[in-house]
């Protein structure tokens, strides 16, 4: 079955499918038919919170963390989808539905509005790296010796075995175990290959590498033959020469802190309402205090996996310059852990507060940060 898909890249709308194919002749006699989507803005980025609904109905939904959305129940005839998010601007999206269409599938670019403040870039020199993992992403960073294997590329490929995933990297084969259960072989040889989980070997008998699931996996070195492990993995009666495995698990140290996206307060109700501002509602906006940096540390596996993205976090700043408990939340993000490093850099943040008729006022502002490993360091950086 055909999905009709519809993109918005800034101010352009473009139409990437057709009609759709006529559905089962059950849901057909229902007579309506659903749209659903993702929304993200002009970098990519999944956007949590925005507001879709129906146009002249009361039919109206938000995004939710993964920034998708499903409307139900449409009419059908052409109708009008809406999509708002405070701090970018609007789209309206015309849709046909009939009894013979099936669900529209929608991905939607938002642009920002033109208020919102100035980028922050985040890079990093380096990264001092420690805990259980430090040693996986001193050799991740470095490309020492081995292949890697990492949690974006797990979770990107989201493998249901994981020799599925191994069995794609050159020199691996897959094999099955009398006993049951799947293995490996490396470069044409006929035993299995050392396995180790979090530093700890797994014994000398074949381990079924099935055993583990991939989301629960942080991530894998793979060396192929008797040299190129580290030393310390290598020591085991000489059993390294049919191959090495490290497998890195999940825990509380590689994964975000906090799951909840949006601010828990309404802003759209307190901006309404006049309790709270926006940039073009006051006659100075809010400015970063050039004597206050905002420090933002780059997460260590990103790092180390030279993986870059963007967030954009929302607040409201009050009229000393600080930024109101319980106000913080986050409008985009490429990735949850960028979405932790903002929040704690932010929690002690100071800004200029804006200001209205010469009184200092509170206002919402929406504050992008860029994570780009790529791009010179400035002079005397």
């Amino acid at each position: 079955m055909l999905v009709a898909q519809l993109r918005i890249r800034l101010f352009e709308l473009t139409l990437l499918g057709g009609l759709l194919l006529p559905l089962t002749s059950a849901a057909a006699a229902q007579g309506s038919g659903s749209v659903g989507g993702v929304v993200t803005d002009s970098s990519g980025a999944i956007i949590y919170g925005a507001e879709v609904s129906l146009v002249g109905t009361t039919i109206t939904v938000r995004t939710d963390d993964a920034g998708e959305f499903n409307l139900g129940n449409m009419p059908e005839g052409l109708s009008t989808i809406r999509i708002r998010r405070l701090g970018f601007l609007s789209a309206s999206i015309p849709v046909q539905m009939s009894a013979h269409n099936g669900p529209i599938h929608l991905e939607v670019r938002l642009a920002r509005a033109p208020t919102t403040l100035k980028p922050l870039l985040v890079q990093a020199k380096r990264v001092d790296y420690t805990g259980r993992l430090s040693g996986y992403y001193q050799r991740l960073e470095h490309q020492s010796g081995g292949t890697f294997i990492t949690r974006e590329q797990i979770d990107r490929e989201n493998p249901q075995m994981l020799t599925q995933m191994l069995s794609r990297v050159a020199g691996i084969n897959s094999t099955r175990m009398r006993a049951g259960g799947s293995g490996v072989r490396m470069r044409g040889r006929n035993c299995w290959p050392l396995v180790w989980l979090d530093g700890m070997p797994m014994g000398a008998g074949e381990v079924d590498l099935d055993a583990f699931p991939p989301s629960s996996i942080q991530g894998i070195e793979l060396y192929l033959g008797a040299t190129g492990a580290p030393a310390r993995y290598t020591a085991l009666r000489d059993m390294s020469s049919c191959g090495t495995i490290l497998i890195w698990s999940r825990g509380p140290d590689t994964d975000p802190i906090t799951s909840a996206s949006r601010a828990p307060r309404d802003l759209d109700k307190l901006v309404a309402s006049l309790s709270v501002f926006t940039a073009d509602q006051v006659d100075k906006a809010v400015q970063l205090d050039p004597q206050h940096e905002i420090a933002v540390s780059y997460p260590p596996s990103l790092f180390a996996a030279r993986i870059g993205g963007t967030v954009v976090a929302e607040f409201i700043v009050d009229a000393t310059g600080k930024v109101e408990d319980g106000s913080l939340g986050i409008v985009a993000s490429s990735n949850p852990l960028f979405s932790d490093a903002v929040r704690q850099a932010l929690q002690g943040a100071t800004f200029t507060p804006a200001l209205l008729h010469g009184s200092a006022v509170r206002q919402v502002v929406q504050q992008p940060f860029e994570f780009n490993l790529n791009k010179p360091h400035p002079p005397g950086g």
